[in-house]
Order: C-alpha cells, then sequence, then structure tokens
C-alpha cells in the first residue's frame, strides 16, 4: 500500500473515528490507545488532538505521557546519562504503567488510573491525585519506545520517521539516542505493531497507511 498524503485536520477526524469504532480487545469497558514515536515526531501533539476530538463527540478521554513513568535518574543513568541500549531497556518503568494504568483498566478493574508517576526534571514524585474513569473512556498513552513491552493497547498509532529525518530533527545533545530508535525498528517492527502508520519526514506534509502494509 502507497503513503496516502493527508492534512492534519483530515488524519485528526479519521484516526477519532477509527478510535471510537474500536471495542476493547479483551472486552473491557475501557479503550487503551498508544501514540508510539520519537520526541522529534512530536506523539504528545496528535495525542492531545485525537483526546480533543474524543471529548468533542462526547467521549471521555484521557491523555497520558509516558515521560510521566520513567525510573528516578539513580537507575536511569546507572550506566551513564547518554547510554542508549540503557535509554531502551530501563529508562520506562513498565511495571509502573502495569501497576497504575493498565491493571485497573482490564475486565474486574476499577478504572481508576495514575496519571503521572515521576517527574524526571525534578527527580522526585509528581504525587498527581488518581482518577477514576468511567465506562467507555479512552487513554491515549504517548511516547517513545511503546511497542514490544506486551502492554495491552486495543489502537495504536506509529509516528514513522526515516532514519535521515530522525537525525535531522532530533536536537544535538539528544542524538545519543538514535541508536535506541535504530534497535527499536530492528527489533520491536513498530511499523507490524501499530493499526495504523503515519510518515512525518515533513511534518507540515504527513502521509499515512490506514491499514498495516
Amino acid at each position: 500500500m502507497q503513503w496516502e498524503p493527508i492534512s492534519w485536520e483530515r488524519l485528526t477526524e479519521a484516526l477519532t473515528e477509527r478510535i471510537a469504532g474500536t471495542k476493547a480487545a479483551d472486552g473491557g469497558p475501557w479503550l487503551r490507545v498508544a501514540v508510539d514515536g520519537a520526541p522529534a515526531a512530536g506523539p504528545g501533539a496528535l495525542a492531545a488532538r485525537l483526546g480533543d476530538a474524543l471529548r468533542v463527540r462526547g467521549r471521555e478521554a484521557l491523555v497520558l505521557d509516558a515521560g510521566g513513568f520513567l525510573r528516578p535518574a539513580s537507575l536511569r543513568y546507572e550506566f551513564g546519562r547518554e547510554d542508549p541500549d540503557a535509554y531502551y531497556d530501563t529508562w520506562l518503568d513498565t511495571s509502573a504503567l502495569w501497576r497504575e494504568v493498565f491493571g485497573p483498566l482490564e475486565p474486574g478493574g476499577d478504572g481508576r488510573v495514575l496519571p503521572d508517576l515521576w517527574d524526571p526534571a525534578t527527580d522526585r514524585a509528581t504525587r498527581s491525585p488518581y482518577v477514576r474513569l468511567p465506562p467507555g473512556a479512552v487513554v491515549l498513552l504517548h511516547g517513545p519506545l511503546l511497542f514490544g513491552r506486551w502492554f495491552p493497547f486495543d489502537f495504536a498509532v506509529h509516528l514513522r520517521l526515516s532514519a535521515a529525518a530522525l537525525a535531522r530533527r532530533t536536537p544535538e545533545q539528544e542524538r545519543w539516542t538514535l541508536p535506541a530508535f535504530a534497535r527499536y525498528e530492528e527489533e520491536a517492527d513498530p511499523a507490524a505493531s501499530a493499526d495504523v502508520l503515519v510518515r512525518l519526514d515533513d511534518p507540515r506534509r504527513p502521509a499515512w497507511r490506514p491499514e498495516r502494509p
């Protein structure tokens, strides 16, 4: 299937339609959506657009940043501040996400979700209050390297950048992460994990593949 050019407005509308028509794979009352992409691709911006569009439709949506579930600095930097393998393997606190987000959204769960746990800037607990989601609510988790961790996403979008575009759009001080994204392409194969691929080599002119290749 070829890439189809699409505007941000049409993309948001089409993805919202797809999400609204998706049922939880486990039969539960909540929907779990991933917006996966490197920071340079801006997954948070698309997740926010989708959250707003779902609310306009009368569907409650909670947008969560995976960056709020990073491990403390003492664990993230155990092998140095710029270790791409540590960034890939251990920076994200997957256990916390399972405990505080995915577990409560399983069938029989109470829907009581913690929106974030740790502030990486201050290296302190955020102490955010829990949010109880009503049946039918959608959780949109955005961030990098989300696939290959067995998270039970019901619908997933991957924001794709070519290696050249990723290198070009990644700030100099963050380019040490590039080997982690190369490894992610090889090991997690995000194109195969996502329901929809969005190409963002030029962020002004997105293109998409509405079905898996």
